[in-house]
This record gives structure tokens, C-alpha cells and sequence, in this order.
């Protein structure tokens, strides 16, 4: 590459934002590749003269111990925790001083939740962004303000409405959650929703509606269809559909998200007219 053709400070801080790079967890470079278990010892000085050895017989490698398929004690630890918070203020704290999700050692901050905790309707969605890891709370980028425009259609702000993710920890990058990181967050969320005790409950996306709604299927086929979720103390009516952000790469569909935001706004009023 030539020097007239090298690209800019500016075109370079663009490109590694637009691959995900947005913000340094350190202000030195680390090989993350590097096993520091198996890093080279200090050379020596050589002796002065040549020592003879008798040769040792060559030993065995020990095996490396392999990494767990899946945390178990990480979710079992989450299980436990959640189960023992009375109320969303402890749950926070209890989430605020869990370590067994790696998501938390490279994220800014916990991102628990937004909106009333009395509310009547729950939207739920995957996991933090950019902007909600920087300020703490679901859904303040672009989608956030997209959400916000479709409660508003149906008459609901975030006063009147409890907004949370599966995942309370911005993945790196915005990468998607592992399915190790999803089972071990899993117990949180669904004590948060338990503790809410909303009459709707709203599933963002194809990830959230997977996890929450135990399916397989996708979107498309999940979309607008009512599913009943089981806290286990009462069984809420749960609708899935598509994430703001999805919207918002595909508005072709925000007739369909619209009908969506018309069963919801019925449901509300069946609810209000049972209670």
C-alpha cells in the first residue's frame, strides 16, 4: 500500500467501529492468544563448561485437562441465586456481584432493566448494545427509539411498560451469546419476569423467543402467534414478535409488527375488563 493510498486515523477508527471494535478494554495491547500457562521461561546464562548428563527416558505428556462442555456449576450457581431474590431490587444487587458469566469481566456495566416495574405488559429482548452497555439501560440506540415509536402506536411509554434482555451483559462486539452464557443467564430472566408478574408478555426477536418460549422455530413462523409462559405460579399470555432491529433493516415487515402491536393492545383490554 502506497503512502497516498494508506488510510486515515478517521477511515481506520470507522472501519474497526463498523466490525464491532468500539471500545478498548485496556490501554495495552494483549495476545489473547497466548497461553501464559506455556510461556517460555527467562533464558539463562549458559554454564561455563559443559555439563555431561546421563539422558532421561523421554516422559509422557500429561494429557490437558479439557474445558467443561458446559458450565453446570455456573448455572446452577445463577438457578440458586435467582431463586433466592424477593424482590427486583434484589435481584440487581444479586446479578450486580455474580461472576459466573464471562460476559460481565468485558462489559461496561449491568444492564437490569427500564420502565415500571408494575407494568401490565413485558417486552423482552436479546442483549445489550453499544449504547445501552455505555448508559445501563435496554433498548437507548436506534431500535430503542424504534420500540419506543411502536408503544406509542398502541398508547404505552416506558412509564407503563417493564423493559428488559435474556442477556443483562453487552457480548463483545455485539456478538451473539453463546448458548452457554444464554442457559446461564436464563435463571435471571426468568425470575425477573416472575417478579414482574406482567398479563402480557412481549418476546423481541428470534433469540429471546427461542429461550423464553422453549420453540425452535423461527420468527417468521413464531411472529403474532400467543404462547402461554409458566412462571410456575401463573401462566401469562406471551407473544413473539420482531426485534426493533430487524424493523429496522427490514421495514417491509413493520405492517406485520404493527398487527402485532394490535393483539397486544387487545389483550390488554381483555385483561383489564377479567380483573
Amino acid at each position: 500500500m502506497t503512502p497516498e493510498n494508506a488510510p486515515t486515523v478517521q477511515q481506520l477508527l470507522a472501519f474497526y467501529l463498523e466490525a464491532g471494535v468500539d471500545c478498548a478494554l485496556t490501554d495495552e495491547p494483549v495476545n489473547r492468544l497466548s497461553d501464559p500457562d506455556i510461556m517460555p521461561a527467562p533464558r539463562e546464562a549458559a554454564p561455563a563448561r559443559p555439563v555431561r548428563t546421563i539422558p532421561a527416558a523421554p516422559a509422557i505428556p500429561a494429557a490437558r485437562a479439557e474445558a467443561p462442555a458446559a458450565p453446570e456449576a455456573a448455572i446452577q450457581s445463577a438457578r440458586e441465586a435467582a431463586r433466592t431474590a424477593p424482590s427486583l431490587e434484589a435481584l440487581r444487587t444479586l446479578m450486580e456481584t455474580f461472576d459466573g458469566c464471562a460476559l460481565k469481566s468485558t462489559a461496561t456495566r449491568l444492564v437490569f432493566a427500564d420502565g415500571n416495574p408494575q407494568a401490565r405488559v413485558m417486552f423482552v429482548g436479546e442483549a445489550p448494545g453499544r449504547e445501552e452497555d455505555i448508559e445501563g439501560l435496554p433498548f437507548v440506540g436506534r431500535s430503542g427509539k424504534l420500540l419506543d415509536r411502536m408503544m406509542a402506536a398502541i398508547g404505552l411509554d416506558r412509564s407503563s411498560v417493564y423493559i428488559a434482555n435474556v442477556i443483562p451483559w453487552r457480548p463483545p462486539g455485539n456478538r451473539t451469546p453463546t448458548p452457554q452464557e444464554t442457559q446461564i443467564c436464563l435463571p435471571f430472566i426468568q425470575r425477573q419476569i416472575e417478579l414482574v408478574n406482567p398479563d402480557v408478555l412481549v418476546t423481541l426477536g428470534n433469540p429471546s423467543t427461542q429461550t423464553l418460549l422453549s420453540t425452535r422455530e423461527g420468527i417468521m413462523k413464531t411472529r403474532g402467534r400467543w404462547f402461554d409462559y409458566d412462571t410456575g405460579t401463573r401462566t401469562i399470555r406471551a407473544l413473539a414478535t420482531f426485534h426493533p432491529a430487524y424493523l429496522l433493516r427490514s421495514p417491509s415487515y413493520k405492517r406485520m409488527a404493527w398487527q402485532d402491536l394490535r393483539a397486544i393492545a387487545k389483550a390488554l383490554e381483555q385483561a383489564q375488563a377479567s380483573s
